[in-house]
């Protein structure tokens, strides 16, 4: 059996997209350049003797909104 599965240029496109801001985003990241997301009011940090845990939770909401607001803008076109 095959399974012909077309996808739609627009998917193509933000899957580009997303592609091209994760490769800036690791590259900077690289370079030591600290991002403005980050330590927002809401994340959680427990720092213990032998070490600590980070975890962004209002970070992550506020990637998530911003990242879903940038697809529906360019799936609307």
């Amino acid at each position: 059996m095959h399974n012909d599965v077309e996808m739609s240029p627009e998917l193509g496109r933000v899957l580009l997209i997303i592609g091209i801001v994760l490769a800036v985003v690791g590259g900077l990241a690289m370079l030591g350049v600290r991002l403005p997301f980050g330590r927002l009011p809401g994340d959680i940090a427990i720092v213990g003797e032998r070490g600590g845990v980070y975890i962004p939770i209002v970070t992550m909401i506020v990637i998530s909104v911003i990242l879903t607001v940038i697809v529906n803008v360019f799936m609307r076109r």
